[in-house]
């Protein structure tokens, strides 16, 4: 383990200071929602949400992270995490174009200390086998996270 960062989001080159900004803000906002985050959780269609928070409730919350204008109009695959969540969001920095985004799900302001929801998503329940599924897979991503920040000779491991 580098240093305490790796535990909470492991860095593979694509995240940039302005994503890491993003999510700090995000990460907090959501803890005051009473969810608990995870970063990076491969989908069964093999996309990566940036973020997937797990509600009181069992709610499958995802949060895609774009830190700029270019990063949102060149990232056509947000579309794909639909299928796996209740509620999804773009959650972005304040110096981005809020109008670049969808009306038609979530959008969350973070400045790094805190974040605001600047619209909610729309609504679209799980089916419940689908979502005992992702729960499994979400707890399990998290489970060999925290596995291998405290052992790294585990090796990371792939949940498929």
């Amino acid at each position: 383990m580098n240093n305490q960062s790796d535990i909470i989001l492991p860095r593979d080159g694509r995240q940039s200071e302005r994503a890491l900004t993003v999510f700090r803000g995000l990460g907090r906002l959501m803890r005051s929602f009473d969810f608990a985050c995870i970063p990076e959780v491969t989908l069964p269609n093999q996309r990566r949400a940036d973020l997937c928070g797990l509600g009181r409730n069992g709610e499958i919350w995802i949060v895609e992270i774009k830190s700029s204008i270019e990063d949102f109009r060149t990232d056509g695959k947000w579309q794909d995490y639909l299928d796996f969540c209740d509620c999804f969001y773009f959650a972005t920095l304040p110096d981005v174009p809020a109008d670049i985004f969808p009306d038609s799900v979530g959008l969350v302001i973070s400045d790094g200390f805190g974040a605001d929801v600047i619209r909610e998503s729309p609504v679209d329940k799980l089916a419940a086998a689908r979502r005992k599924a992702l729960t499994l897979r979400i707890a399990r991503h998290a489970a060999h996270r925290l596995h291998n920040a405290v052992d790294p000779a585990a090796g990371v491991a792939a949940i498929v």
